[in-house]
């Protein structure tokens, strides 16, 4: 039987088993979801390569000494862990997540956003450097949120599941966000239709 088709569990018992292909399905199967979520957190492609391999140590390191209880879901574990180690990354370095690119360019100056929604629309209208000052000026959690969906192009389940809350939460800090977002250009006087 082909490894990408057994369950996460089975992939567990065979690591513990002593088959190290099996950690390495694992691996393949969450490397996309983890990195994004350590990513959409810390902004530096660098310290998300580490905080990766950080995170995934971390749970080699609980798989070992069999304190992973086997829930069925290893997704929502590994993802926790990963952004629990982005978090304390961030409260460790003692500054707000910047968006940057690989050679730590600020994204603001090339990224292109579909204008699929009004947020997208006020986002790519105002000033790039208004708008990054606007969402530092947010509570953390909503800054979360709005980087996640915007940046890290995650969906309202995805978010809810990296961040430990309800769908509904998190659509809620999304609303939150734009409105806290449109008060401050109201505030600045730039024209919010």
């Amino acid at each position: 039987m082909k490894q990408n088709c057994i369950n996460d569990a089975e992939l567990i018992l065979g690591y513990l088993s002593g088959n190290d292909q099996c950690f390495e399905t694992l691996l393949k199967r969450y490397k996309g979801k983890v990195f994004g979520t350590i990513y959409a957190i810390v902004h530096d492609k660098y310290v998300a390569e580490d905080l990766f391999q950080e995170a995934f140590i971390r749970a080699v390191n609980h798989i070992r000494d069999r304190r992973y209880a086997d829930d069925g879901r290893f997704n929502r574990w590994i993802v926790r862990i990963a952004r629990n180690i982005s978090i304390d990354y961030i409260r460790k370095a003692k500054n707000k997540p910047t968006i940057t690119d690989t050679e730590g360019n600020d994204l603001f100056t090339y990224l292109q956003i579909p204008q699929a929604s009004v947020e997208d629309l006020l986002i790519k209208k105002e000033d790039k450097g208004m708008v990054r000052r606007m969402i530092r000026q947010l509570p953390p959690d909503q800054q979360e949120v709005l980087i996640m969906r915007h940046y890290g192009q995650m969906s309202f389940k995805e978010i809810a599941e990296t961040t430990n809350v309800s769908v509904n939460t998190a659509l809620g800090r999304m609303r939150y966000a734009m409105l806290g977002m449109r008060k401050m250009m109201v505030q600045q006087s730039i024209g919010v239709q």
